[in-house]
């Protein structure tokens, strides 16, 4: 009997050594665990309609910089899916975006620090990534433009940032679901059938949104609530990149 337990609790901890080794060697299957703590920081000090506590924030400071930490020791491996690559990227430029407006907090817009988007502070395994390069040289070239709707840039006129993380097994779903919000946001978008004025979004990358041999009012119709017209002229709003910051 006592042999039966003895053997039981080898292949016990086989299996559990096993499995850790296949979460390190980069098994795709990684975003219920790599992602949790990313998830319960946005649940935590992000509103339902996408501003940010930044002041809760810096008290769970730690807990950010863990899971950057995290992140840059669980880099994406070639047998990850696009799922999960995608799923990485979004919340790493997230996370480090926020990490970025705490570091320079208070800061009334991410445009007065110096070159927030080109400064390569980001590690990822052995490379070194600023925000742009993890929007422009990864995440673009991935050609879904629905990224543009899932990447927050701390502004106002931003899509607002999502109150959950980002996950393999749920990432299509969760980028329908924010790009046909953020198109049918009245605050960002004023979409009706006679005139569109929309986010200078789709004036930056409006080589995204045709890339598939599509218009761009053809791309604003796959979403919207209100139908366009082909002779619907659009136009582009000002941009406010005031800090997207919750009045607490």
């Amino acid at each position: 009997m006592n042999r039966c337990i003895h053997i039981l609790a080898l292949v016990l901890i086989f299996g559990s050594l096993h499995a850790q080794s296949g979460r390190m060697k980069g098994d795709t299957d990684i975003s219920p665990y790599l992602h949790a703590s990313w998830d319960s920081l946005l649940k935590a000090h992000v509103s339902n309609d996408g501003m940010v506590n930044y002041k809760g924030f810096l008290e769970d400071r730690e807990s950010l910089r863990s899971y950057l930490s995290e992140l840059s020791e669980t880099p994406p491996q070639p047998n990850w899916t696009r799922e999960a690559r995608l799923a990485y990227f979004i919340n790493l430029y997230n996370a480090g975006t926020i990490a970025m407006i705490l570091e320079n907090y208070p800061v009334k817009s991410i445009r007065d620090i110096k070159r927030p988007w080109g400064r390569k502070w980001i590690q990822v395994g052995e490379d070194l990534y600023s925000l742009g390069d993890i929007e422009h040289k990864i995440l673009r070239k991935m050609e879904d433009p629905r990224i543009h709707f899932a990447i927050n840039c701390a502004s106002f006129s931003c899509p607002p940032l999502p109150k959950q993380a980002f996950t393999e097994a749920e990432v299509e779903s969760q980028l329908e679901g924010v790009t046909r919000a953020f198109i049918n946001d009245p605050q960002r978008n004023v979409i009706c059938p006679e005139k569109a004025q929309v986010s200078k979004i789709f004036k930056w990358f409006r080589a995204d949104f045709e890339s598939a041999g599509v218009s761009l009012l053809d791309y604003l119709n796959r979403y919207t609530d209100k139908r366009l017209k082909p002779s619907t002229p659009i136009e582009f709003l000002p941009y406010d990149w005031s800090l997207n910051e919750s009045v607490q």
